[in-house]
């Protein structure tokens, strides 16, 4: 079964554009949220300014 592409730049059609974009937020989402609280834990420890 062949794909239809739809020329864009990245070579994804837009439903897969739309999975790929969902599974990029929630991941980046995730890695603020680690960071946020790792900043908290190292101020908590040793407060810097």
């Amino acid at each position: 079964m062949q794909h239809e592409r739809t020329g864009s730049l990245s070579g994804l059609t837009e439903n897969e554009a739309k999975e790929f974009h969902g599974v990029f937020l929630m991941s980046f989402i995730g890695f603020t949220v680690v960071a946020i609280i790792a900043h908290a834990l190292a101020w908590m420890w040793r407060p810097w300014g």
